[in-house]
């Protein structure tokens, strides 16, 4: 019977590390545009939530990761509020196969990133005035697969001479 400690060369070579170097706002914004006015209605309001990421290699294995949520809550056509978080973490990755670096930046990065983004949220729309907005978590796995199809299934622009 072989060593439970012992493991294959392919799955060593395979183990990484990620390491948090740094968590940080890196812009924010608060907008409602219609106050005092929306104070003093009845609202049923109508939430729209975007996600995006940007990735910027910063040399040495080290990557920052700006995950932005931008939520906008409406009252029929008006604005009710707006709010922007692009919450930002520098990563160190090492010992992953360079292929892998896009999925783990695009997935586990921005996992980390979310609780604070989420936090933030909360907190400027609780200091605006309105119920706190609750962000349910995010399957970026799903996201990243979906981001993938997407581009496999544009239509390759073929230049001609």
């Amino acid at each position: 019977m072989a060593d439970e400690n012992d493991e294959s060369p392919q799955v060593e070579a395979l183990q990484g590390q990620l390491g948090i170097q740094k968590i940080y706002v890196k812009d924010l914004s608060f907008e409602a545009p219609n106050s005092p006015g929306v104070f003093t209605e009845q609202l049923s309001p109508t939430l729209d939530l975007h996600f995006g990421n940007t990735t910027n290699a910063l040399g040495n294995d080290l990557h920052e990761v700006v995950l932005a949520i931008t939520a906008t809550v409406k009252q029929a056509d008006r604005t009710v509020y707006l709010v922007e978080v692009k919450q930002a973490g520098i990563f160190m990755l090492t010992g992953f196969p360079e292929e892998h670096l896009p999925a783990i930046l695009a997935t586990a990065c921005p996992n980390v990133l979310l609780p604070f983004a989420r936090e933030a949220i909360c907190d400027l729309v609780g200091k605006g005035g309105f119920p706190q907005l609750l962000i349910a978590p995010v399957n970026f796995d799903l996201l990243y697969a979906q981001e993938l199809q997407r581009r496999q299934a544009a239509p390759a622009t073929e230049i001609t001479h």
